[in-house]
C-alpha cells in the first residue's frame, strides 16, 4: 500500500515531452526559413552610383580590395583560379548570380581580369556592386 505522500509526488510530475517537441519543431522552422548573409571575406569601399539596384538572388560574392586582393568565401584567391572556384560554387547553387564588390581604389585591370574569368564560367548574371547615391 502506498502512502499519501508517494501518491502526491507521482501525480504532480509534469510531462515536458510535448513542450520539447514544439520547441524543437520551431527551431527547425527558423533554421530552414532563415536567410544567410553572404560575405566575400573583406570589407571594401564601393563606389557610388545613381542607377544602383539591389540584387535578390546572389550566390557568389567576390571582393576586390584596394590592394587588388581577390577574396571569395573568406579566402584569398589568385586571379588564375577564380574561374575554377566560381565553377565549383556555382555548381552548388546554379540559380544565383555573381556580384563583384570592387573597392573604388582597386585597379580596373584586376576587375577586368576577374570579369574575364567569370565570363568563361558561363554564369549568366554578373553584377558589380555600388552604393546607392
Amino acid at each position: 500500500m502506498r502512502t499519501r505522500r508517494q501518491q502526491d509526488t507521482e501525480e504532480s510530475e509534469i510531462n515536458l515531452t510535448p513542450m520539447l517537441d514544439v520547441v524543437f519543431i520551431m527551431l527547425i522552422f527558423f533554421i530552414v526559413t532563415a536567410t544567410f548573409v553572404k560575405q566575400a571575406g573583406q570589407e571594401v569601399q564601393r563606389p557610388e552610383a545613381v542607377t544602383a539596384d539591389e540584387q535578390k538572388r546572389i550566390a557568389i560574392l567576390i571582393a576586390i580590395t584596394d590592394e587588388d586582393e581577390i577574396w571569395i568565401n573568406n579566402k584569398e584567391v589568385d586571379v588564375r583560379s577564380v574561374r575554377f572556384v566560381v565553377e565549383r560554387l556555382h555548381a552548388e547553387n546554379p540559380q544565383g548570380g555573381i556580384v563583384i564588390q570592387a573597392d573604388e581604389k582597386s585597379k580596373s585591370g584586376v576587375v577586368i581580369d576577374v570579369m574575364d574569368q567569370l565570363k568563361l564560367t558561363g554564369v549568366p548574371v554578373i553584377s558589380i556592386a555600388a552604393e546607392k547615391d
